[in-house]
């Protein structure tokens, strides 16, 4: 699946079964849920928290949770995320081609 086809695919199912969309501003809290979703799990499977007894995790199923409202947010203000993300990778080409390979805090032990 496409970016493109990704936004298609969150706004017909908003239109088909959603109703409609929450407002960007219910949007943006929910995006800040889902983010801090993903970060419980990263905290307890790579950093010092360990998880609760019996506590259920899916990584994938959280991250494609925060993928569904960012495209829904986009999907409400008109940003098209093919164009906005090939714009971003440019962007970043361009600024920061060297600056990575020149970090000596990156460099191989």
């Amino acid at each position: 699946m496409t970016i493109e086809e990704a936004q298609k695919a969150v706004d017909n199912w908003i239109k088909t079964y959603g109703v409609r969309y929450f407002s960007e501003l219910t949007n943006m809290a929910i995006l800040t849920e889902e983010v801090g979703e993903v970060a419980r799990i990263i905290a307890r499977t790579y950093g010092d928290q360990s998880f609760k007894k019996d506590e259920k995790t899916n990584l994938a199923d959280e991250l494609a949770d925060v993928m569904w409202v960012l495209l829904c947010l986009a999907n409400q203000t008109g940003v098209d995320m093919t164009e906005a993300l090939q714009r971003n990778l440019e962007k970043k080409t361009s600024r920061d081609k060297d600056r990575h390979k020149n970090n000596p805090k990156l460099k191989e032990a």
